[in-house]
């Protein structure tokens, strides 16, 4: 549930897929791409991820062995419903949609425009909406009855 809310900001953009890989490159142009659109206004941008994974790759038909391989790149790993990107300022809601519409096409993955207050979020589901909480969240599906959970244990 942390990183899943607006903390800084006014607005976010959130991952709204699976767990994904996310390269220094990739966030670097959506940031880019998010302050091309601002251009001429004021605002504050919060990146919340770094990517501070390095990846090492060796040659194709290698055999095994021979060590780790080269460095290739820098990434992130990214959980599902993790807020990115945090925006901050006098700047219009419709505006700042489009932004992150645009850096979310940049990067993989399917993404969502949140506000300030929006409810945390669990894997995909709200926590606080339709009365929704966490103990329900982290609660077994399904309940069995008391006699046959018994009959299934070892007798003493």
């Amino acid at each position: 549930m942390r990183g899943t809310t607006v903390v800084w900001g006014d607005y976010g953009l959130r991952m709204r897929d699976h767990d994904r890989r996310i390269s220094a490159h990739q966030l670097k142009i959506a940031e880019e791409t998010i302050k091309k659109r601002l251009r001429g206004m004021k605002f504050r941008m919060y990146m919340r991820i770094a990517a501070n994974i390095g990846v090492y790759t060796s040659g194709n038909e290698s055999r095994m062995g021979k060590g780790k391989g080269s460095f290739d790149r820098w990434t992130a790993r990214v959980a599902v419903s993790k807020i990115i990107f945090e925006l901050k300022g006098d700047l219009h809601e419709q505006v700042v949609r489009d932004a992150f519409r645009l850096a979310g096409n940049k990067l993989p993955g399917l993404y969502e425009f949140v506000k300030k207050g929006d409810p945390a979020v669990m894997g995909l589901t709200k926590v606080g909406v339709n009365g929704v909480t966490e103990a329900d969240l982290k609660r077994p599906r399904k309940k069995l009855p008391l006699e046959e959970t018994a009959a299934r244990l070892p007798e003493a």
